[in-house]
């Protein structure tokens, strides 16, 4: 009997703890110590043109793979887990709305470091959204005019200008070489600002296919009838054509008019970051390349700088083998610096839930974000973007002088120069 009721007691004391637990359960979700318990990964895309034939930025998808494994080792973001979806924008319209429209269907938070020239196209889907776009590249004008662009560097229209006004103190006159598209059509009164800011008159504005693989016509317009006169300048903004412009241009002559012989042209040649860059130089041949001695503007310091040796390291360790970055490609350079500005963003937010939303509330809050000495302090304030009519979302109107010295690009100048009023003048004229 005794027995009994003992076996009695010992199942009421266990039912009695099985409905405790159910109680906790259903009442406050799981245990702790359990995966539920866990912050749930941050989800963003980064996408990018590949396999086409015009420009193509595999390196910025595969960077940021890099990046979500190197921020990951580290213990993710305020605990959270960084995933990366990646999308080829095949540098088309229909590509760019697919990637859009995929960034909506699975829920991103933002969408970072990404290139594209189809602004209208993807931005409309995300702004239906609320999806942030972070850190593009910066090609076309809508990324410095819709309310959730946040870009990190003064896009193509600051290196134009900046380009003119690295131009003007040695060159005449300018011939522009560019592609023959609606973003290639802004092009011309950027530089043409640069020049005027430094006294020149604008340049000659040459549209050019961006697939062709062949730019021999256009390489002897370029330095017209005088190109053994000094004082002449070409500067070529083709992307990833741009070094098969240069190397056709080498292989023009033109007719000195005091021996009738045939002698390459004298003209100094120039470009802008993105489209010319270190691995463009050693492609042509290092020290002995045609872009020995040429003029380049960019966003950020010489890929020599120590500012890059963090990304440099992380590159090595967590893409080794990875042959699609090159950490020399502005491209490559911006998703990072993209990546860097979200993590510190996100840190900033402390333990709230990290949504396109909130986070899109954190970015319009956001001022003073480091990005290691690789940009100027950014924030996207109200009292922290530019007054540029064009250009409403400009943070960031600082560019860098480089030069090709010895088969390498180092800074023609130390630290950055402001294009901001240019930019102000260009959009006003």
């Amino acid at each position: 009997m005794s027995d009994r009721r003992d076996s009695r007691e010992r199942k009421a004391a266990l039912l009695s703890v099985a409905t405790s637990c159910a109680l906790l359960l259903a009442g406050c979700g799981a245990l702790p110590g359990s995966t539920g318990d866990s912050p749930g990964p941050i989800v963003v895309m980064t996408w990018a043109p590949e396999q086409t034939n015009a420009t193509n930025e595999p390196g910025m998808p595969a960077m940021a793979k890099a990046y979500a494994k190197y921020v990951n080792a580290r213990g993710g973001i305020n605990g959270h887990q960084l995933k990366v979806l990646t999308c080829n924008e095949h540098n088309t319209t229909t590509g760019a709305a697919a990637c859009a429209q995929r960034a909506a269907d699975e829920g991103v938070a933002a969408v970072v470091g990404s290139y594209s020239q189809h602004g209208p196209t993807f931005l409309s889907t995300l702004e239906a959204e609320s999806i942030p776009y972070l850190g593009g590249f910066g090609v076309t004008e809508d990324e410095f005019d819709s309310p959730l662009s946040y870009p990190v560097n003064g896009g193509l229209s600051s290196l134009l200008a900046g380009n003119g006004q690295q131009l003007a103190p040695k060159c005449d006159s300018v011939s522009l070489v560019r592609p023959d598209t609606a973003a290639g059509d802004q092009f011309p009164a950027f530089l043409d600002a640069g020049l005027r800011a430094g006294g020149r008159s604008d340049a000659t504005d040459l549209r050019a296919a961006e697939d062709s693989t062949d730019y021999t016509a256009t390489a002897e317009r370029s330095v017209g009838d005088d190109g053994t006169g000094d004082g002449r300048c070409v500067t070529a903004v083709l992307g990833e054509k741009t070094a098969t412009f240069f190397d056709s241009f080498r292989r023009i002559t033109v007719t000195d008019p005091v021996t009738g012989k045939q002698v390459a042209p004298r003209a100094r040649i120039a470009s802008v970051l993105g489209s010319v860059q270190q691995s463009t130089v050693d492609s042509s041949g290092g020290s002995g390349s045609p872009l020995e001695g040429a003029l380049i503007t960019g966003w950020y310091p010489p890929a020599s700088d120590a500012a890059w040796d963090p990304m440099k390291k992380a590159v090595a360790k967590y893409a080794f083998g990875d042959n699609s970055i090159d950490t020399d490609d502005p491209g490559a350079q911006t998703t990072w610096i993209a990546y860097t500005v979200l993590t510190e963003v996100v840190e900033s937010m402390g333990s709230r839930t990290v949504s396109a939303t909130t986070l899109k509330q954190a970015l319009d809050n956001a001022h003073g974000i480091s990005t290691g000495g690789l940009t100027p302090a950014l924030g996207w304030r109200d009292q922290d973007l530019a007054s540029v009519p064009d250009h409403p979302r400009l943070a960031n109107g600082k560019v860098t002088y480089q030069v090709v010295t010895n088969g390498r690009l180092v800074a023609a100048r130390k630290g950055f120069v402001d294009v901001t009023r240019t930019l102000e003048k260009a959009s006003t004229n």
